[in-house]
């Protein structure tokens, strides 16, 4: 989260396209502060509860939320804010820590919301994707979203892959896509 809050000021319009229990929705609720916006989609019900339970906890009033998958971005945005272009977008995949496990992001639709992010995203912008592979979808949707993005344009984006080669049970990489000015 460190690296992408570097491209995030106070006021900025930022994305959490999978909010799960709102964790990273709060980190860049306090990026952007009160006069920032927030749009936080989930697919399920009991993630965007969980999320709106924890912006409400921290007395954070600046998030509109959308019980959607992320294909849905591109018009969530355009309808909650119109003429903004989010300075970040970030991305959990999988499924949901604690929640029902059968409920799983898939390639198709990752690969979907990514090219979507790509376009929404401001210039000197960033996407971040957390890429879960320790079950069967989600080591499909690496692989698909990892050569998707080697063979991105590198005069519009840089592309930074990280992996922790030391560690056991699939932990979780990290793809930070930025999109040049």
């Amino acid at each position: 989260m460190e690296i992408t809050l570097q491209y995030v000021r106070e006021g900025d319009y930022v994305i959490d396209a999978t909010c799960g229990n709102g964790n990273d929705t709060l980190s860049l609720a306090k990026a952007v502060g009160p006069n920032g916006d927030i749009l936080a989609l989930d697919i399920q019900r009991e993630a965007i509860d969980a999320s709106k339970k924890l912006m409400s906890e921290n007395d954070i009033k600046n998030v509109c939320f959308g019980q959607s998958n992320f294909t849905g971005m591109q018009k969530f945005s355009g309808f909650a804010f119109p003429d903004r272009a989010p300075s970040a977008i970030i991305f959990n995949l999988g499924y949901l820590p604690g929640g029902d496990k059968s409920i799983t992001t898939t390639m198709e639709d990752s690969l979907v919301g990514i090219k979507e992010a790509l376009e929404l995203v401001a210039f000197d912008g960033i996407v971040t994707v957390v890429l879960y592979s320790g079950h069967e979808e989600g080591a499909r949707e690496k692989e698909a979203i990892l050569e998707f993005v080697s063979m991105l344009p590198s005069d519009v984006f840089h592309v930074v892959y990280s992996q922790m080669l030391n560690q056991k049970n699939n932990p979780p990489e990290v793809l930070w896509i930025t999109k040049k000015n």
